[in-house]
């Protein structure tokens, strides 16, 4: 024998959805904010390792030290030498282009 069920379906439904809906309103930022922590570390990673590139090229190599841009999915990082205000010696400059959400990063390294 089957048992009637008058009602409360479409009642759960709408609680069951606005629970989904709260907790996602809860969780939303929190994975954006833990996406663009992500974004700035791999950004930074790659600034260091080019960093360093470019340290081991001059070293190795003994190539003249000169200006560029390189891309790296969708980021623009600037490599340039310049003088270091400390001691006088050419330094390698690393800059991650500003974008929208993440800030600017420069990290600099003076060759040994």
């Amino acid at each position: 024998m089957l048992l009637k069920n008058e009602g409360f379906f479409l009642l759960e439904l709408l609680l069951s959805l606005s629970a989904l809906l709260m907790l996602c309103l809860f969780f939303m930022p929190l994975l954006m904010d833990v996406s663009n922590q992500s974004h700035r570390l791999a950004s930074g990673k790659k600034a260091k390792q080019l960093v360093f590139e470019e340290l081991q090229a001059n070293l190795l190599e003994d190539r003249i030290s000169y200006n560029y841009s390189k891309f790296h999915n969708g980021t623009e990082y600037k490599i340039y030498w310049k003088q270091s205000p400390l001691n006088g010696q050419k330094e390698v400059c690393v800059e991650v282009v500003e974008q929208t959400f993440h800030p600017r990063i420069e990290i600099c390294a003076i060759p040994e």
